[in-house]
């Protein structure tokens, strides 16, 4: 076999130009003939071809740039074809090569870097330069080229046993088609081999070429991809598209098995209901009757669970869910109503699996922390029931999966679009599952910041295209989001249409838009409030109240000694009550009466208001409130024949007028009611009133009108028809508190009110048996008593697996601490990692940590009851971190035992004991949290009758609150 030996001749070094843009001195090269025949076959590993890559097609694409400035043409040539590793030319060599009758023009190169010889690419010293990260793409890329030779070049010498000498020579040639002697001057122009792309690729990647590495690369990995096609020319075009490829991940499909075992293991056990099954049981009950609920959390969660049980299960809803521990019926479908959980808490998995490998981790390490998935109680035990975290977790864990590889994609390819919408999507999901999710927005827009951050650096990118990115990824994380959250609310309220007992939280005019709601006993009620109107005035935003007023009076003095008008007293009672009707009245008038002709009520005129059952106008005056002594005193008038006159007199103003005109209308108009004399407005205050206001809540006139407790609505309504009092009261007696006429609201009025409900109407849980702080969360201080059954003392509590917990925590306190050690050491010019290690430990470790945070650190500003299922997110990227500050430590042990092999010139790399040891610690620890995580399944499954001492002994922790059944009839917390 022959081989190409190239001779190179010593040159002078560079000369720098004198002009301000330093070009390529021609001394760096020079051109020579050779065509040397051997009978040594090179080494395939370690051998090039001097000549072989390239041919003048490179040599017409490697032209000089003027615009580069901090490289030459020869240390780029020289990164992708490296030198042959022994010079075997001599003189005679040289003389033969030099009379060659087709003798081929060949570049002689230079290198200027050690690391040019092993093949990388070190265009300059800027460890930022973009040619830096293309080193492994073109190692790679070299490497494959020169294997395709030697299979080439194989082919041919086991071919020259049974062909001629002459034949053996041609076909030699033929094999050797990158070789420069045997292509023609056209075929080496017309068609450029593989690594002649990749030197003209390398030179337009480059910081100062003005093309971008990305362009650059993709143009380099097309013809790459010519190349196999056409080495697969045996295919005919009709085999090729019927040829299908299957690749399956083991790792992953073993990850999903072991999971799935463990979340669907006798998932229909306990026959009971745990924990907040009776709230999501009964809200997926409404579901199938179609009947309106509210919950504060979105309800996509809900809508999975009951989209699985109704067309698996078959369950028809008609389960109450009345307490916790009650037991199920018989045809319940309980697997089909836990089965989406558990799904989801099966595949979190080997998601996590694939979002390390994402993150460039190792395949060992992704593996450990898809272990670490499946043997965590917690996540184990929350998968396991009709709760929300399971599909929380698996949401978020896939959009950052996705996030990584959209971070990585071309700008603008169908691999950046896909991704971006799956990361886009999976986000929304997350948050429509529960608004936990939504802080992973905040992760979203850390990376993108970043990311964009990083852009700006890279001079080889215009301003268009990083403007084109940031437009790109608004779009796609605020638009695409925004519609699915709106998609899954159209959902929501397309299929409860029903009223429910839910309701009332809501306004008048969206209950009346519900079946069976506001309009579901009476009929006719009048739209146009008039003079003689028959009315119960709601207030419209916040607490669901309305303006009630009854016999009683305020006390003379309260208990601060101030003292009060001792007028009736006016408040807003949250319940339906007789006392809720008031009747409007024209001041100038007497009678309270609605004649043939309507005296209808328009925006702006002045009116009073009469208690329907004591007949006392609404009054207010300049005595301070009861419990808000800065606003004013509202009452009805009682006449004591002193010397204060009511003050009885109303203006009427509509805040929606542009939609509902100048007339006062029941239900959907909002109005403000304005005192004629002080100006002060009639306004919910918010405060509860003593006992002796029977703890209704107080009732104001504040000078500050733009408030929104300050908006009321008529919702019942109807005329009045006689002028007697009696009978006026004997037909408000029997009257019926709800009103008939069924509203249309539009889609995005409702969605708008229910999602200022949700989010600001919601009263919050204050103190809880077994709430906790965020400060307990890191250590598993306090876990969550599920279930418990009386009979055989079998429980579930929620605990973690507590050996990945404190690990978990200690593996974050590590992460922190070694990156203040590394910027410290850095910020002395001490560089203990290489770039590339530096690199990913800043970017893996910050994504992880950052994320943690992200979710962790919100829970500090929330002033309401909070569990440990609220950390589950955050504890999911503390997992990850664990994962890659395992894997760090064992690369410093690696780097270390290297290093001082090098150090000492010894062949073998010294201390590998500790790289060992150190793996030998982590089976070890990895065995014990698989036992610590057989040793409490029985609080995981509830499966397992527990005596006191069994409970006791899994009590590790004091302030762990487990129940012992002391009787069969009491139990105890300990």
């Amino acid at each position: 076999m022959s081989s190409i030996a190239t001779t190179v001749k010593r040159r002078k070094p560079l000369v720098k130009s004198k002009s301000k843009n330093t070009t390529i001195s021609t001394s760096a090269v020079s051109t020579v003939t050779t065509s040397t025949t051997t009978n040594t076959l090179s080494d395939p590993v370690i051998n090039f071809s001097a000549n072989d890559p390239f041919d003048k097609a490179t040599l017409a694409n490697a032209s000089s740039n003027k615009r580069l400035q901090r490289f030459s043409l020869s240390d780029i040539l020289v990164g992708i074809m490296p030198r042959t590793a022994k010079k075997q030319a001599n003189s005679n060599n040289v003389s033969s090569n030099t009379s060659n009758s087709n003798p081929t023009t060949a570049l002689v190169l230079r290198t200027t870097s050690p690391t040019l010889y092993n093949g990388s690419i070190a265009c300059c010293r800027d460890v930022n330069c973009r040619l830096n990260a293309l080193n492994e793409h073109f190692t790679a890329l070299v490497q494959q080229k020169h294997h395709h030779q030697c299979i080439q070049r194989a082919s041919v010498c086991s071919n020259a046993s049974s062909s001629s000498s002459a034949s053996h020579t041609k076909s030699s040639r033929r094999s050797r088609s990158s070789t420069v002697t045997g292509l023609s001057r056209n075929e080496t122009t017309a068609t450029p081999t593989v690594p002649a792309i990749a030197a003209a690729a390398l030179r337009d990647g480059s910081p100062d070429s003005g093309v971008g590495s990305d362009a650059a690369m993709a143009k380099v990995f097309r013809a790459a991809a010519e190349t196999t096609t056409s080495d697969d020319s045996t295919l005919s075009s009709v085999g090729q598209y019927l040829t299908v490829h299957l690749q399956l991940d083991l790792c992953t499909w073993i990850l999903f098995i072991l999971a799935a075992f463990t979340r669907f293991y006798k998932l229909s056990i306990p026959h009971h209901v745990v924990f907040d099954e009776i709230h999501y049981g009964k809200y997926i009950s409404l579901y199938m009757r179609n009947i309106f609920f509210f919950d504060q959390h979105p309800p996509l969660g809900k809508q999975l669970i009951a989209a699985v049980a109704y067309t698996a299960g078959g369950y028809d809803g008609n389960y109450t869910f009345p307490h916790i521990g009650a037991e199920y019926n018989k045809n319940m479908p309980i697997f089909w109503l836990r089965f989406a959980p558990a799904l989801c808490g099966s595949a979190l998995a080997p998601i996590v699996y694939k979002l390390l490998i994402a993150a460039h981790l190792s395949r060992w390490s992704a593996l450990l922390g898809g272990i670490l998935i499946i043997l965590d109680n917690a996540l184990l035990t929350q998968s396991r029931f009709i709760l929300m975290e399971s599909m929380l977790l698996l949401f978020e864990a896939c959009g950052l999966y996705y996030m990584l590889r959209f971070q990585e994609s071309r700008f603008g390819s169908s691999l950046w679009l896909i991704f971006g919408l799956a990361s886009a999507s999976c986000f929304s999901f997350a948050t429509s599952v529960k608004y936990a999710g939504f802080l992973t927005y905040g992760l979203t827009a850390y990376l993108s910041c970043r990311f964009l951050w990083d852009k700006l650096y890279d001079a080889t990118l215009s301003n268009l295209h990083i403007i084109l990115q940031t437009i790109g990824r608004i779009v796609l994380f605020t638009i695409v989001p925004i519609m699915l959250y709106i998609g899954v609310f159209f959902v929501h309220l397309q299929l409860l249409y029903r009223a429910g007992p839910h309701d009332s939280i809501m306004t008048s005019a969206f209950q009346a838009s519900l079946d069976g709601g506001l309009a579901s006993i009476t009929k006719g009620q009048p739209l146009n409030v008039a003079h003689g109107s028959q009315v119960t005035l709601r207030h419209t935003h916040g607490r669901t109240c309305w303006l009630h007023s009854h016999t009683h009076v305020y006390p003379v003095r309260y208990p601060d000694k101030r003292g009060s008008s001792h007028q009736q007293q006016v408040t807003c009672y949250s319940f339906k009550d007789v006392n809720n009707w008031w009747i409007i009245k024209r001041p100038q008038r007497e009678d309270l009466v609605v004649g043939n002709e309507l005296d209808v009520i328009r925006h702006g005129d002045i009116i009073q208001l009469v208690h329907g059952i004591t007949s006392r106008g609404l009054n207010s005056h300049d005595v301070a409130a009861p419990m808000t002594p800065q606003c004013q005193e509202v009452s009805c008038y009682v006449d004591y024949e002193i010397k204060m006159a009511g003050e009885l007199l109303w203006r009427v103003e509509i805040l929606n007028r542009e939609t509902e005109g100048n007339i006062w209308h029941a239900i959907k108009s909002e109005v403000r009611l304005i005192h004629h004399t002080t100006g002060a407005a009639l306004r919910y205050s918010g405060r509860q009133l003593p006992e002796w206001g029977f703890n209704q809540h107080e009732v104001v006139a504040d000078r500050n009108v733009e408030h929104k407790d300050a908006i009321w609505n008529v919702e019942e309504h109807r005329y009045t028809k006689t002028q007697d009092q009696r009978e006026r009261e004997r037909q408000l007696l029997k009257a019926e508190m709800i009103p008939t006429k069924k509203t249309k609201l539009t889609f995005l009025a409702k969605f708008i009110e229910l999602q200022t409900k949700m989010l600001w109407g919601t009263k919050q849980l204050d103190t809880h048996m077994y709430s906790s702080s965020p400060l307990e969360w890191p250590l598993l201080d306090k876990g969550i008593a599920y279930w418990v059954d009386t009979k055989t003392g079998s429980q579930i509590h929620l605990l973690g697996n507590i050996i990945i917990w404190y690990t978990g925590t200690a593996a974050l306190i590590l992460y922190i601490l070694l990156n203040i050690f590394y910027v410290l050491r850095r910020r002395r010019l001490h560089f203990d990692l290489p770039e590339n290690e530096w690199h990913r430990f800043r970017q893996v470790g910050d994504i992880f940590l950052v994320a943690y945070f992200i979710h962790y650190l919100p829970y500090f500003t929330m002033d309401r009851a909070l569990f440990l299922h609220n950390y589950l997110p955050a504890f999911l990227f503390k997992i990850l971190l664990l994962c890659y500050v395992l894997e760090h430590i064992d690369y410093l042990l690696r780097l270390y035992c290297y290093v001082n092999c090098k150090v000492k010139g010894t062949l073998q790399p010294q201390r590998i004991w500790l790289v060992r040891s150190y793996r030998l610690c982590i089976l070890i620890w990895l065995v014990y949290v698989i036992w610590v995580f057989i040793k409490f399944l029985p609080l995981t499954y509830g499966m397992q009758k527990l005596s006191p001492q069994e409970v006791i002994s899994l009590r590790w922790k004091d302030t762990w609150d487990f129940i012992i059944q002391v009787h069969k009839s009491m139990s105890n917390r300990i």
